[in-house]
């Protein structure tokens, strides 16, 4: 990949972390940075022209079959956090998409996240991505 290609290939969502989000201890409940890395993925599907409702009418679904998961660090109730989303890899009927979850203010590394999507039809059978999606998901984003 050359300098500047992933940027192009990436999406940024901020969240503030929600008092429901914690546990017990304040911090933020581990499976929470899953849920932020659905909006990033749904931000970066958008952000590149299609939503990810749009997308399901068509008939294609994406089912979650691999995630990766490291915790560097804690959020904590009302800290801003940055979900930097990335399509690291698009196949045929797959697309990978890398996280970083970090605190908005220092940049500071909270989280590194990697999930594999199948695209499968509303039956729940795997299906082909059409060239038309995966060149939408390949190029840059579109500018506001």
């Amino acid at each position: 990949m050359h300098e500047g290609e992933m940027a192009e290939r990436e999406s940024v969502s901020e969240i503030r972390v929600r008092y429901a989000e914690t546990d017990q201890m304040g911090v933020v409940y581990h499976a929470n940075y899953l849920v932020w890395c659905e909006i990033g993925r749904t931000d970066f599907i958008r952000a590149h022209g299609l939503s990810y409702a749009d997308m399901e009418r068509t008939g294609v679904l994406l089912a979650v079959t691999e995630v990766t998961m490291r915790l560097h660090a804690s959020a904590r109730y009302d800290d801003l956090v940055r979900v930097t989303t990335g399509l690291v890899n698009v196949r045929s009927r797959a697309l990978e998409f890398s996280y970083e979850i970090t605190r908005a203010d220092s940049g500071a590394r909270i989280a590194s996240v990697r999930t594999v999507l199948v695209a499968v039809s509303p039956e729940g059978r795997p299906i082909t991505l059409s060239s038309e999606l995966r060149a939408l998901l390949e190029r840059g984003p579109l500018v506001a």
